[in-house]
């Protein structure tokens, strides 16, 4: 095993799963605060950077404090102790505390916080609910005489092309005859000037992140072994991708909304919360469309989606009625399943627990992990309405 990992060490494996360049405009995402070379030894997952959660972390020695919701979402202009927020800085820096926010960077991709929803309530043949583009690729196609192929390969992928899913180093390769004759002022690595030459030449192919253009070419330029290599660089067609907001997917069988509604009550962590529902009970249920966090933004493509049900947090009173009166006008339109907005996210946490886990073995050491037992949901207790001796109230 090797000495273990340091802030930055967790910081990128967190990032490679949930890139911080995905999340919103408007998130506050990444390193709050913490020593990138301070080691890792124990970390702890949350959804919400609250104090008594920052005083779980110090009471466990938590070298990392992971979590879902930022700290300092809006600018600050200081961080005294003399409000909440600020006590936080303090309690983690005074007690070296590493603090890293995964928020919407952490909500749309493969190994999410929708996706985490939607195995804890047992859905299967997941797929985005609203696709987010796939990343842009490029195609570079260069010619090399064969016995530098190999070695042209290596430069491509060390320069980030070739990168496949878990694959890297991804090529196709043909071979052919090349021909050229160099001009004067010319300085050939193959043949000399005014000479007709044909060389035998392997057609490479590679895929690149287009983001990756720049580098890829340089390092093409820099390998290749003729003073002027031809390529072709072109633009691939774009995609739908594997991430996207929410997920949908189906039951294994059709279940009544009311059975469905009390496995999912079931499958999330204790809480004074309830899980609100709007619909016929005995309806059936087989797809089911869910998000993370608040979810009414995405309603218009829950109706256009069609599933049976639709599973989110924090639904407004005048959008939920208005999608309720489309789905009844619809005759089939989707039934509404309102959870609360922190339990139903906490059910990431065990999931990306884990990921760091199998990492942290994977690089041949280990961290002690461990997902917070703070119930955060600011609501401590709830009235049913309809239960309520109305005589006491007078």
């Amino acid at each position: 095993m090797s000495s273990g990992l340091d802030v930055a060490g967790a910081v990128a494996l967190l990032d490679s799963w949930y890139d911080p360049d995905a999340a919103e405009d408007w998130d506050a995402v990444g390193l709050v605060c913490g020593d990138p070379q301070a080691p890792v030894r124990k970390v702890l997952f949350a959804v919400d950077p609250v104090q008594r959660v920052v005083d779980e972390a110090v009471e466990w020695g938590a070298d990392l404090l992971v979590v879902h919701h930022p700290l300092l979402l809006r600018p600050v202009h200081g961080v005294a102790a003399t409000g909440p927020k600020g006590r936080v800085v303090h309690a983690l820096v005074r007690s070296g505390v590493a603090l890293l926010v995964a928020h919407t960077n952490a909500d749309a991709p493969s190994g999410g916080v929708s996706e985490a929803m939607a195995h804890a309530f047992g859905l299967k043949d997941l797929q985005p609910l609203q696709p987010a583009p796939a990343p842009r690729l490029d195609k570079v196609v260069t010619f090399v005489p064969s016995a530098s192929a190999d070695l042209l390969v290596d430069a491509l992928a060390s320069a980030g092309a070739g990168r496949l899913g878990d694959y890297e180093r991804c090529a196709f390769t043909s071979t052919g005859t090349g021909t050229f004759r160099p001009l004067s002022g010319a300085q050939p690595s193959v043949g000399s000037v005014g000479r007709i030459e044909e060389v035998d030449e392997t057609r490479v192919e590679m895929v690149l992140d287009r983001r990756r253009r720049q580098a890829v070419i340089a390092a093409l330029r820099k390998a290749h072994p003729y003073e002027e290599p031809a390529f072709d660089l072109l633009e691939m067609a774009v995609l739908p991708g594997v991430a996207g907001s929410g997920r949908i997917g189906n039951l294994a069988k059709a279940v009544p909304l009311a059975e469905f509604a009390g496995a999912v009550a079931e499958a999330l962590p204790v809480s004074s919360g309830v899980v609100r529902v709007a619909g016929d009970p005995e309806r059936l249920i087989r797809r089911v469309a869910l998000c993370g966090g608040a979810g009414d933004f995405l309603l218009d493509t829950v109706r256009k989606s069609n599933p049976d049900v639709y599973v989110t947090s924090d639904l407004r009173h005048h959008p939920a009625s208005e999608f309720l009166e489309h789905a009844h006008a619809d005759r089939s339109g989707p039934a509404l399943i309102d959870v609360p907005h922190s339990v139903a996210e906490a059910l990431w946490l065990p999931l990306v627990e884990h990921r760091l886990q199998a990492a942290a073995l994977e690089l041949g050491t280990t961290v002690e992990t461990q997902v917070s037992t703070v119930v955060t949901d600011p609501w401590t207790s709830h009235l049913d309405l309809r239960s309520m001796d109305r005589r006491s109230l007078r």
